[in-house]
């Protein structure tokens, strides 16, 4: 390390893009349950503009100001006295537990996973909060067998696309919805079947489903009630359906939201160095344009993960 100085992204106060402030800081020392990462890539997650705006503050307050992210790749750096899990120079990936969008940052280890050999940083930065929200979804709650019938709401998503792959690596039959532009997409992600939301009402083509995974909440996820068959599972990663409702369908239905271990990481991340899943890697911008990247996941109609270059 030639300065004690680095670069990092930081949110002094709530509001939009213009909220995110490239600075100079001194670079962290990990204490000693943490370690110290050299930072070559970050995912930009939905929640991550939610943070910004403050639409999280009541449930998860943060002492301003914070550096913003958390989907975390890189390597370590320096290692804290009581950890013996990783060693210095080690390739990781994960979600980081003091924000991410930094050249240097420090973290506990229990959402780490050490980067297998195959797998690179910027496809590693893609699995927190985009694959591993999937799985715990299909598999954790949705407890997902071979042969079932589950449907994935906005596929072409960051989670959406790890969800379709996932799910067919399971063995499941996997319907997908998305916008015109991404049916070849979602496709050749191993979708049997994608719909145009924008030109079809899936309902109308869709029905007894063993599980529904929505990630768009609203009157989407209003219109999946009617598709869960009996003995059945509503998932939505945005609102919280109402328990009352699925009681009278004879459904469970739940807000899947629990972080995955990092033996989730670890095997996600196996699945693709291995070539049996993705990693849907969407636009990449350089750490000093993270208000862009801030205002395309914003959007909602991107493909894939967005992906911040920090160290090449």
């Amino acid at each position: 390390m030639t300065s004690n100085l680095m670069q990092a992204v930081r949110i002094h106060q709530y509001g939009g893009p213009e909220e995110l402030r490239l600075e100079q800081l001194p670079v962290p020392v990990s204490k000693p349950e943490e370690v110290l990462i050299r930072v070559h890539a970050v995912g930009v997650l939905p929640v991550d503009w939610a943070y910004r705006q403050g639409l999280m503050k009541e449930h998860v307050p943060l002492q301003l100001p914070f550096i913003s992210g958390s989907a975390v790749a890189g390597v370590v750096a320096d290692v804290g006295s009581r950890v013996s899990k990783f060693r210095k120079g080690q390739a990781v990936f994960g979600r980081a537990s003091q924000g991410a969008c930094a050249e240097f940052i420090t973290t506990t280890v229990n959402t780490l996973a050490s980067l297998p050999p195959n797998l690179s940083f910027r496809e590693a930065a893609t699995i927190s909060g985009g694959a591993t929200t999937a799985w715990m979804a299909l598999f954790a709650h949705g407890h997902l067998q071979p042969g079932q019938r589950v449907l994935v709401h906005a596929a072409a998503g960051g989670v959406g696309s790890y969800a379709v792959q996932l799910a067919k690596w399971k063995g499941a039959e996997v319907i997908g919805t998305c916008s015109g532009d991404h049916i070849d997409y979602v496709k050749s992600l191993g979708a049997d079947t994608v719909i145009d939301y924008r030109t079809t009402r899936f309902e109308d083509r869709v029905h007894d489903v063993d599980l529904v995974l929505d990630g768009v909440g609203g009157d989407t996820l209003e219109r999946s009630w009617s598709i869960v068959k009996r003995g059945g599972t509503l998932l939505s990663l945005v609102d919280v359906p109402s328990t009352e409702r699925a009681q009278q369908l004879g459904i469970t239905a739940r807000f899947s939201n629990e972080l995955a271990p990092d033996t989730v990481f670890q095997h996600i991340g196996q699945l693709i160095a291995d070539g049996q899943i993705k990693a849907p890697v969407g636009r990449e911008f350089p750490l000093h344009e993270i208000r862009q990247a801030h205002e395309l996941c914003q959007t909602g109609h991107g493909r894939g993960r967005i992906v911040l270059r920090v160290t090449d």
